[in-house]
């Protein structure tokens, strides 16, 4: 099964009298139950969904490793621990962007970090950035043909002044798809040279 990448907006608002659900909303691969952000009027909401090429412990390795994002987010380019251990929940970390982004650095919080359900969430609380009240919920799951991995990111963030709601998720979800993107080849090359060393 080949890698794909999938938007989804999640909106609650109601649909016009026009509106056809079976052409604009597609089934998500998975229940949303860790995926329920509350958003307000001042903020925005997306899901993106990535297929992997390799088995759920393979790409929860690179996923629940929070002392070390790195690994796979291209546009970080160090991570440090500034409290805690880098595994237990409420353990802060401050990474630092890649130049060209209009970002320095970020301050974030472990929220959930769930090995049984392979659940990651995490909260930006500071840093030079743009992204207020950012908060991201990655899950994996088990690929309807049993052997890939369905990775499932959403967040919440506040729209910053002088942007809209479909600029700062087009934004937001550019960042994300490169990063599943990127975790995508991580991990399918960590899966093709354990299946080579067998």
């Amino acid at each position: 099964m080949p890698s794909s990448l999938q938007f989804y907006r999640y909106t609650t608002a109601k649909p016009s009298a026009a509106f056809n659900p079976k052409t604009h909303f597609v089934s998500l691969p998975c229940a949303l139950t860790d995926h329920k952000h509350t958003v307000a009027s001042e903020q925005c909401s997306s899901v993106v969904v990535q297929t992997i090429d390799a088995p759920v412990a393979v790409v929860w390795s690179l996923v629940r490793r929070f002392d070390n994002p790195q690994m796979y987010k291209q546009f970080l380019k160090s991570c440090r621990i500034v409290d805690g251990d880098g595994a237990s929940v409420g353990t802060i970390r401050e990474v630092h962007v890649v130049s060209g982004l209009p970002a320095l650095s970020s301050r974030e919080r472990l929220e959930i970090l769930d090995d049984e359900k392979h659940v990651l969430s995490f909260s930006i609380v500071g840093g030079d950035h743009r992204l207020k009240n950012y908060r991201s919920v990655t899950s994996l799951h088990v690929s309807p043909g049993g052997g890939g991995t369905v990775v499932v990111e959403s967040y919440v963030v506040d729209v910053p002044p002088g942007n809209t709601k479909e600029e700062t998720c087009v934004f937001v979800n550019t960042i994300v798809r490169c990063n599943l993107q990127s975790l995508a080849r991580e991990s399918e090359n960590i899966a093709k040279a354990k299946i080579k060393n067998m």
